[in-house]
């Protein structure tokens, strides 16, 4: 939350916004080119808005700020829908009492799409976990399974974009009983022991917040997410690739064996000349 001349809520620096700064000015020294500066995308998924880093870079285009937070809980009255129809500053205030289903939804609808068009050089995630059910801070329903969904996510993003870079920065989280297991699950993600270890077996609370009502994305939820994703122009390119692909796989359909292996052939030497 800390601003250029000042600290706010729990924040007297404001991590993120210094490691971005920083990328910026080493990335030209690292690439050996004066002018080449890098595109940066922060996701920040602190129950909070993050508005020190809205502040920071909402006029700098090569930074991409998404930050999905509840709405209108701190700090007051910041953090609505934008309607300047900004490409690179992208706020998703999800209603309270919004669980699993709302996040994944606005993943799947904003955040995922949103970096695929920005095509980042790095990623920098403000890594908070205070949208966990048990926290006092806050009054979303959010497990260490949604912690780890979101954070592997990211990280297929960053291998897709990227080449892996990607930095996690833990900030909020105050459930003394919950906020290790939340970790857990980004810990997991990122060192892909997910699958050697289920969560279930590390966290005594997961089956509680699993079924808890109203975990799946309600209405209203998939309401808002949808406003933001048409403000940004994000859901016509969604829809419009999932369009494409599913006529692209009906005509494969048809193809023969050997007609569909010269398809692809053809264009994988159209996408190593450039074409």
């Amino acid at each position: 939350h800390a601003l250029s001349n000042e600290g706010m809520g729990f924040c007297v620096f404001n991590n993120i916004v210094i490691g971005a700064l920083h990328a910026k000015n080493i990335y030209s020294r690292h690439r050996g080119e004066d002018n080449c500066r890098p595109r940066i995308a922060i996701v920040d998924y602190d129950v909070h808005h993050g508005n020190g880093t809205e502040s920071a870079f909402e006029d700098d285009d090569e930074v991409l700020f998404i930050s999905l937070h509840q709405d209108n809980n701190y700090p007051l009255n910041e953090g609505g829908i934008r309607n300047d129809g900004s490409s690179t500053t992208i706020n998703v205030p999800l209603p309270p009492g919004s669980g699993s289903g709302a996040y994944r939804y606005a993943m799947r609808k904003i955040v995922v799409p949103a970096v695929e068009n920005f095509r980042p050089d790095i990623i920098l995630v403000s890594s908070g976990f205070d949208a966990s059910y048990m926290d006092p801070l806050s009054c979303m329903m959010l497990s260490s399974e949604d912690f780890k969904f979101i954070a592997s996510s990211l990280l297929s993003l960053a291998s897709k974009f990227c080449e892996g870079r990607i930095i996690f920065v833990h900030e909020g989280g105050y459930s003394k009983h919950y906020t290790p297991f939340c970790a857990v699950g980004v810990f997991q993600a990122m060192l892909e022991t997910g699958t050697s270890e289920k969560l279930s077996s590390i966290d005594p609370f997961l089956e509680e917040v699993n079924n808890w009502g109203y975990q799946n994305a309600q209405a209203h939820q998939e309401r808002v997410v949808d406003e933001i994703a048409r403000k940004h122009c994000l859901s016509q390119a969604s829809d419009a690739s999932g369009v494409i692909r599913k006529k692209v796989k009906s005509m494969l359909a048809q193809l023969s064996k050997q007609e569909s292996l010269s398809i692809l052939q053809s264009l994988t030497s159209d996408l190593e000349r450039g074409d």
